[in-house]
């Protein structure tokens, strides 16, 4: 059974997700300064995704 055209993804639309991993989330504390080694990754601040 084939897939409707609908529900298929599209390459070239690339959406921004709202809710980013705990890895993400600390790389992107480390490159505004706001991340010091040894911090826990437990508790982590709201962060938006880089554009």
């Amino acid at each position: 059974m084939s897939m409707h055209r609908s529900l298929k993804g599209s390459s070239k639309i690339a959406k921004r997700r709202n809710v980013l991993k705990r890895f993400e989330r600390v790389d992107i504390l480390k490159s505004r300064g706001e991340w010091k080694d040894g911090d826990r990754a437990f508790g982590l601040r709201k962060t938006k995704p880089n554009i």
